[in-house]
């Protein structure tokens, strides 16, 4: 019997339908759904996942269970969801409005278990872990341009639009949002409409923003989407390029024995 309850909590399709299941009834005590089968569910899932987890911990060793990323994950994430089960038992802990908020979104991270079970998951982390790797010198000097017109902006705008440029975070993040392309039309006219006296200023204010657009929106981001997709698919490449080398090196072979005939 004990062997059959270890074969199940070690059986990665029946954790899989015991999340899955958790992630409904989660969703449906967010969506305001209140029932006591969905308290009951809640309860009883969390109570396998601890049981999972330390069923691995017997069979792997504390040291052999911590090893597997994948182990860490669950492991924290079942670690975190060891409150709000406590507060089912010793309901004043979540008395506090902010403690209950906490405690509901750590139930929500369960979600994140599933993430292992994509087919493939894993070679995307490690391709996005390269294409980091290979484009953070991009990122960070995109992110100081960003820091560098927020203040310049922050100097020029602040009185002119506080909305945006009222403080230096507030600017810098204005001008992220300028090169994502997300309301950039809007704050230039707003710009423009503060001196609207004057005849050449707003003309001057929008093609300003129109160039900061094309550098940092059309030109500055297409240039770090590019250099991180080449990267995240170079590893993808490499494997070509193996394959293509040991099916050429398969082809000399066969040469080398017909030629010997």
């Amino acid at each position: 019997m004990t062997d059959r309850l270890k074969r199940l909590f070690l059986n990665e399709k029946a954790i899989l339908a015991i999340i899955l299941l958790n992630a409904i009834v989660i969703y449906l005590q967010v969506c305001g759904y209140e029932h006591l089968v969905l308290d009951i569910l809640d309860i009883a899932c969390t109570i396998i996942f601890i049981v999972e987890m330390l069923v691995k911990h017997s069979e792997y060793g504390l040291r052999g269970y911590w090893k597997d990323g994948w182990n860490r994950l669950d492991g924290i994430l079942v670690i975190l969801s060891i409150p709000s089960l406590i507060n089912v038992f010793v309901p004043t802990i979540a008395s506090n409005l902010s403690v209950l908020l906490i405690l509901r979104v750590l139930r929500v991270l369960r979600f994140f278990r599933v993430m292992h079970f994509f087919p493939n998951f894993t070679k995307v982390v490690q391709g996005f872990k390269v294409a980091m790797r290979e484009s953070y010198g991009v990122l960070l000097s995109f992110l100081v341009i960003v820091v560098i017109f927020g203040l310049l902006n922050c100097s020029m705008f602040q009185e002119a639009d506080p909305e945006h440029f009222s403080s230096p975070l507030r600017s810098i993040y204005s001008v992220f949002q300028i090169c994502t392309v997300e309301g950039w039309y809007e704050i230039p006219n707003a710009i423009a409409d503060y001196y609207g006296n004057s005849p050449i200023i707003p003309h001057l204010v929008r093609l300003y923003f129109t160039l900061l657009l094309i550098m940092g929106g059309i030109i500055g981001m297409s240039f770090i989407n590019s250099i991180f997709v080449d990267a995240m698919a170079a590893d993808n490449n490499d494997d070509v390029k193996d394959k293509l080398n040991k099916i050429q090196q398969e082809l000399s072979d066969l040469k080398q024995e017909l030629s010997k005939r």
